[in-house]
């Protein structure tokens, strides 16, 4: 471990500290980082300097102090927190109240002393997920820390320690409910940045933790694929979400969650099971993101892909369910490029199919581009006719019957794109409302 691993603004914060007669050490992700050969990203400093002092210390600097329960003060936008467990015995005392043994190591550039009292780095060789202490005291202090120990494992390609999986079982179905939406939201979006979520969501499934957080997924866990999949519902989610990219975490969940109304929509057919329209049996999972407090845009933007994933776009299909598969991404906001990683996934997670190829994929995309390169109305703005040209012509005061007459001009206009010029859609609204 080297000083030159940390930046000029973190060397000057410890510096300051250890010349007015204060201990300073990194601490947390940093640490750990270091002790796998990487070069530390965000840097968390741990003083014995009260939090007034350290305010003081750099005033004049960008200073602000944040937090309620454990205030921290921002210099320079680094966090630079007072211990938490008095000074006597510095930084150990602090440390064991940390949530994990990966967490829970200090270390003083200036000095060259490193302290790792709970052998986080040993467990970091070893692959090892623990609470630091007492698990059921570091859980209760702040459930939240179970689904961080499934993230970090699933992160760091590690195991949970028994003593760990053992009290996240105990205490799933007890303690889930404490922990606010945003913040489990805050966890599944970051776990969607690994190379293979998937074993997040299997520890989750593992612990009872994925009952309690995201129930419209686990309840597929072992449910037949039926006779077009070879694998389960709960196997198939995982891996669409595994093959989507990790630069779009919204995407990325959607893919995770796309097939959750199956077990809602499964029936028998001639002796199969069926999975008919289950892209619109979305109760339970609209329920669960509403829990999640996942924010009304990134809520429509996952209902959106997951109502039209099964959408045509196949070799047989014609330009009209081209335009209307575009119109419906237009009116929700999508993007089509979002719809075809989705798709490309999908098939890529059929087990008992073949993926799409490359030339699968082009000729999907050029009935898509031949599509937009005509310019018709994929929207009711993109219509050569206004509500108050509409009004106009008919004499009809503003209100619903205006829109429902624009809405059937933009469904004849989907079908025959021709028809969307002023002189057309005239005609039309004479036809549509003669007076």
């Amino acid at each position: 471990m080297k000083i030159q691993l940390f930046s000029e603004p973190v060397h000057k914060i410890l510096q300051t500290l250890h010349a007015n007669g204060h201990n300073a050490f990194v601490v947390g992700g940093a640490v750990r980082d270091m002790c796998m050969d990487k070069v530390p990203k965000d840097v968390d400093i741990l003083t014995d300097a009260p939090i007034p002092a350290i305010a003081a210390l750099f005033a004049g600097q960008k200073i602000r102090i944040v937090g309620k329960n454990f205030p921290v003060c921002l210099v320079n936008d680094i966090e630079v927190a007072a211990c938490r467990a008095g000074t006597k015995n510095f930084p150990e005392d602090d440390l064991g109240m940390r949530d994990f043994t990966i967490n829970a190591m200090a270390y003083d550039p200036l000095g060259d002393v490193f302290k790792d009292p709970f052998h986080g780095c040993k467990d970091l060789e070893d692959r090892i997920i623990r609470f630091t202490g007492d698990p059921a005291a570091r859980i209760v202090e702040d459930p939240v820390r179970m689904i961080r120990g499934c993230r970090f494992a699933a992160l760091l390609n590690a195991r949970l320690a028994p003593s760990a999986q053992t009290a996240i079982q105990d205490h799933a179905k007890t303690l889930v409910y404490r922990i606010p939406g945003e913040r489990i939201r805050r966890e599944l979006v970051k776990a969607m940045a690994m190379k293979t979520p998937s074993f997040f969501f299997a520890l989750l499934h593992s612990t009872g933790l994925l009952a309690e957080v995201l129930p419209s997924l686990d309840r597929c866990f072992g449910l037949d694929g039926g006779p077009f999949h070879g694998e389960t519902v709960f196997d198939h989610c995982l891996l669409v979400g595994d093959a989507l990219p990790a630069r779009q975490p919204l995407l990325r969940l959607a893919g995770y969650l796309h097939d959750t109304g199956k077990k809602d929509a499964q029936g028998i057919k001639q002796g199969r099971i069926t999975f008919a329209g289950h892209e619109h049996h979305t109760k339970t999972l609209e329920a669960d993101l509403d829990r999640l407090r996942f924010s009304s845009a990134e809520k429509t933007y996952i209902m959106a892909l997951v109502s039209c994933h099964m959408r045509p776009l196949a070799q047989k299909t014609g330009p009209k369910a081209v335009r209307r598969l575009l119109a419906f991404l237009a009116a929700n906001n999508l993007d089509f490029h979002d719809f075809m990683r989705l798709r490309i996934a999908d098939k890529k997670a059929n087990l008992a199919k073949s993926p799409y190829t490359l030339s699968d994929i082009r000729f999907r995309v050029k009935k898509v581009t031949d599509e937009l390169a005509r310019q018709t109305a994929f929207q009711l703005d993109d219509l050569e006719i206004t509500g108050r040209e509409i009004m106009d012509i008919t004499g009809l005061e503003p209100g619903p019957d205006v829109g429902r007459i624009k809405q059937q001009l933009f469904e004849q206009v989907l079908d025959d794109p021709v028809l969307n010029t002023r002189e057309c859609l005239v005609q039309m609204v004479a036809t549509i409302y003669p007076g």
